[in-house]
């Protein structure tokens, strides 16, 4: 079994991002929210291309999703999602792991939020909602704390979401 990333249950996030191949869901600390919102700035097309982005605002918490992912697909072969069933049955939804939507029972758990909220980013449309969000708006432009092994770094990360991104509301 993979090893849970150590994080502040209070303050976590569902983030789900959709793109023209499908949809992922993390469970993130709140200041994830802003490192894919940063990454959307440079308008990312896929997944991939976001996590990329994201990479270098907080490397640790962007390879637990992506470690979660490949977890998941080594684990849920196409048409025998039993694995991630079980998960989202015996986890708290606070506590599960990166999942990929490959059906009605992966989409529901990937549009409910936990805590502090649930975030959609949606590449394709070029569109963050906010679904709900108890922790801090996502800005247009902002700037954040580049992390390491976790920590937030005094140095600063700033983006600005191009003008045909949206966010709701």
């Amino acid at each position: 079994m993979m090893q849970d990333r150590p994080r502040r249950t209070e303050r976590v996030f569902r983030l789900t991002v959709i793109d023209n191949d499908g949809a992922a869901s993390f469970i993130s600390p709140g200041h994830g929210a802003k490192v894919l919102t940063a990454a959307c700035s440079k308008s990312p097309a896929n997944l991939a291309e976001l996590l990329l982005t994201a990479r270098p605002f907080d490397t640790d918490l962007v390879d637990h999703w992506l470690d979660g992912l490949a977890y998941f697909d080594e684990h849920n072969s196409q048409g025998h999602p039993e694995a991630i069933h079980r998960t989202l049955t015996e986890t708290p939804p606070a506590e599960l792991p990166p999942f990929r939507v490959v059906d009605a029972v992966t989409r529901a758990a990937s549009v409910k939020p936990v805590l502090s909220g649930l975030i959609l980013f949606n590449l394709p449309a070029q569109r963050i909602v906010q679904v709900h969000n108890s922790y801090s708006a996502i800005q247009r432009r902002d700037r954040g704390r580049i992390r390491a092994s976790g920590r937030p770094t005094r140095h600063l990360y700033r983006y600005e979401l191009p003008t045909e991104w949206s966010i709701v509301p």
